[in-house]
């Protein structure tokens, strides 16, 4: 399960939705693009809600995984669908957001 900062809330989300999540905002912002994207959530009380995310250009996310007690979220086909969509904004180029690729900020200076 990971968390993703959106806003001025907190959104618990299983791990391969959020990444995908922040991949398709990426993609939009590339493209000076936004689109909204449902996704279900981890709610206090523990049962599973939904959450409509408007993501943009201007979009702040922030991941990180979170290490409660609770099963994780899947939605296999929601992730397909957002890395298909990632896909056609990236003209067939894009791909899943993969952790091992990331560069440290330091890795700039």
């Amino acid at each position: 399960m990971e968390m993703i900062y959106y806003a001025n809330d907190v959104l618990r989300t299983g791990t391969d939705i959020s990444r995908a999540v922040l991949a398709y905002a990426g993609a939009l912002a590339r493209r000076k693009s936004s689109a909204t994207v449902d996704i279900p959530v981890r709610r206090d009380d523990g049962t599973v809600g939904r959450a409509n995310l408007l993501l943009g250009p201007a979009s702040q996310l922030v991941a990180e995984a979170y290490t409660g007690a609770e099963d994780e979220i899947e939605d296999d086909e929601l992730v397909d669908t957002l890395n298909a969509r990632i896909k056609n904004l990236d003209g067939g180029s894009g791909r899943p957001f993969d952790e091992d690729e990331l560069q440290s900020v330091d890795d700039y200076s």
